[in-house]
């Protein structure tokens, strides 16, 4: 029972992982659902009745006959103490992210708990790397160690390119031998920009604008898997992507070129309208009609010729099932060749 809700219990889930499922909101900062838990952070800290002692709940499993109290005045203040002391460490004040984008985690948290600054005297930790890379921003005077970037990178990623270094206030996110992200292993997945709960990542390709922006839904359009992206638009512009959470393909998982690679959709180089190259060797602009008259007149030329089996059709998987029926159908029933395959397969 979580406060005084009857819940299933369903395997090994924990105390954290079933209130989420049953709406029970529990804050936390250190933890991402596609990690193992560390309970580092200590804010997911809730009581059990018969235990003199709070436990954090990303780290219980839930037992038969426990009940579970996630909110009252003991927990919210626990839970303010440990905030100020996160934001003794860090710059006041919103943090780069939550202007660009929307309040960071850190300090939706700050806001949801009426904590409004840390403690003073505290030393600033970390520090802002030189990294010349065309896609992450490293800052980490707004680090507050929770560690999910390098868990990120190691457990889910399997990269390993950044590690904590140093102990105490020294304690810091490395690159190996405090070399750059373009010399390490590092894939550019972006990946720890995306569960960093502050500014302490960001996408440097993100364009910064004052205008209000919204997300749009839509699929990935490189390769054949699928993943599901949120394109950030603000006057018809898209500004950059992030991983769509909710698609059940990429759970949130993104390749560099999903993640970083959307500049060519402004690109002035891109066709808007169909090129024949003429008798003197130019590309020039021609209608749809006499584009569609060419290739029609080549196919059939080129079948006479040298037969159906000249011809060889690439179909993709980003396109949709009955696109992809009609390319199929259009080289075995029109052209009269089996020379079709996918992009999935390579």
């Amino acid at each position: 029972m979580i406060d005084g809700i009857p819940v299933e219990i369903r395997g090994e889930e924990s105390i954290l992982e079933t209130a989420r499922r049953v709406d029970i909101d529990i804050p936390t900062l250190c933890d991402d659902f596609r990690l193992r838990p560390i309970g580092g952070c200590r804010l997911c800290m809730v009581k059990i009745a018969g235990i003199g002692q709070p436990v954090v709940s990303c780290a219980q499993k839930l037992t038969p006959g426990a009940e579970i109290t996630t909110n009252d005045s003991d927990l919210i203040r626990w839970r303010r103490g440990i905030l100020r002391l996160v934001l003794s460490e860090n710059p006041q004040g919103e943090c780069p992210k939550c202007q660009e984008e929307e309040l960071c985690e850190l300090h939706s948290l700050a806001r949801q708990l009426d904590v409004d600054g840390g403690y003073d005297g505290f030393e600033i930790s970390g520090a802002n790397p030189d990294d010349p890379n065309p896609f992450i921003l490293r800052d980490y005077t707004q680090c507050i160690h929770c560690y999910r970037c390098t868990r990120i990178c190691g457990e889910l990623e399997q990269a390993s390119a950044i590690s904590p270094a140093g102990r105490g206030y020294q304690t810091r996110i490395s690159v190996a031998f405090n070399g750059g992200l373009l010399v390490s292993t590092c894939t550019f997945c972006g990946q720890c920009v995306q569960t960093c709960p502050t500014g302490a990542l960001l996408n440097r390709k993100m364009i910064p604008t004052d205008s209000e922006h919204r997300k749009v839904r839509t699929i990935c359009p490189y390769c054949g898997t699928g993943c599901g992206i949120n394109l950030h638009v603000a006057e018809n512009q898209v500004l950059g992507a992030s991983p769509d959470w909710e698609n059940p393909v990429n759970q949130g998982s993104l390749c560099v070129k999903g993640q970083f690679g959307l500049d060519f959709i402004h690109s002035p180089d891109r066709l808007t309208m169909p090129l024949i190259r003429r008798k003197n060797d130019q590309l020039e602009e021609a209608t749809w009609e006499e584009a569609y008259k060419l290739v029609a007149r080549r196919f059939k030329q080129i079948s006479s010729e040298a037969g159906p089996d000249a011809f060889a059709f690439w179909s993709s998987s980003r396109s949709t099932t009955e696109s992809n029926y009609l390319m199929q159908k259009f080289a075995r029933a029109v052209i009269g060749t089996n020379n079709i395959d996918n992009c999935a397969r390579t």
